[in-house]
């Protein structure tokens, strides 16, 4: 019963682990080339090659240095989410703000009136 309960959750990591190379290698998709350049990152090729392979990794099971493959692909889908990922919305106008100043408010513009 208990190695049921560890297969399961072995199960679970392993399609969160999935699951976060897919979001990544979606959204290294559709961020466009010169944001990369722009920002003195890898190229959109480089990131492509480098998830899509994560993303193999964790679909095939491969035996021997599976493990070891899983984990630097995590390692790179977490590179690519903390680092690379915040400074392509910031070039490409999207760091966390959808519009607007940086005066304004929850409600619109804050005049200090």
């Amino acid at each position: 019963m208990l190695m049921e309960g560890f297969g399961t959750l072995l199960w679970l990591i392993t399609l969160a682990v999935l699951g976060l190379a897919v979001f990544a290698f979606v959204d290294a998709a559709i961020r466009r080339e010169d944001a990369y350049r722009a920002t003195d990152k890898q190229t959109k090729q480089f990131w492509l090659i480098v998830l899509g392979l994560a993303v193999v990794v964790n679909l095939l099971p491969i035996p021997g240095l599976g493990m070891l493959l899983t984990i630097v692909g995590l390692i790179a889908s977490i590179v690519y989410i903390v680092d690379v990922r915040p400074a392509l919305k910031q070039v490409m106008g999207g760091g966390g703000r959808r519009g607007g100043s940086s005066s304004d408010g929850p409600y619109g513009p804050f005049n200090g009136r």
